[in-house]
């Protein structure tokens, strides 16, 4: 299944929580789409997530329906590791 990259931007300092995250599992469930994990910026108001989906669309569709922002969206194919090693994902 193709892996991509989403950032998130928000108007406010985000304050997650297990009942938010159980929420968006079960829409993105729904949707076929399987969150990895997250980043969280230091103001708290920007992640960048990494998700396993269908198609961006299916991801876009997810966050519309768990009031989420999905402002980028990108398709990654590859790790780079620090020892200059590409690997495919």
């Amino acid at each position: 299944m193709p892996i991509f990259m989403v950032e998130r931007n928000y108007a406010e300092e985000l304050e997650p929580n297990l009942d938010a995250a159980d929420g968006i599992n079960r829409i993105n469930d729904q949707e076929g789409v399987r969150w990895l994990y997250s980043f969280l910026s230091a103001d708290r108001r920007k992640t960048y997530c990494l998700y396993e989906a269908p198609s961006p669309e299916a991801i876009r569709t997810a966050a519309i329906r768990a009031g989420l922002p999905a402002d980028v969206v990108v398709e990654v194919t590859d790790r780079l590791t620090p020892d200059g090693a590409v690997a495919r994902i």
